[in-house]
């Protein structure tokens, strides 16, 4: 089973990233992009775990003790196969 995790900032957490890439579009003649915001994804594969409820329980598990920080991090779980 494949697992893809996006993690993005909590809405009011400070995102200095999502700024300078808002700075750069407005640079490059994109003026039209506003409130930029910038996240990661992580995807994996999750051997030997066939059933959905096990594999997005695991995923979770792992998204809170390293994946995303649970304090200014949001995150969501997509399973796939």
């Amino acid at each position: 089973m494949k697992a893809r995790i996006h993690v993005t900032l909590k809405n009011g957490v400070l995102d200095p990233q999502g700024k300078a890439i808002e700075t750069a579009l407005h640079g490059l003649g994109f003026g039209e992009a506003g409130n930029v915001r910038q996240g990661k994804v992580i995807e994996l594969d999750l051997k030997g775990v066939a059933d959905k409820a096990a594999a997005e329980a695991r995923v979770k598990e792992m998204c809170a003790k390293l994946l995303a920080n649970p304090v200014i991090e949001d995150y969501s779980v997509e399973l796939a196969g």
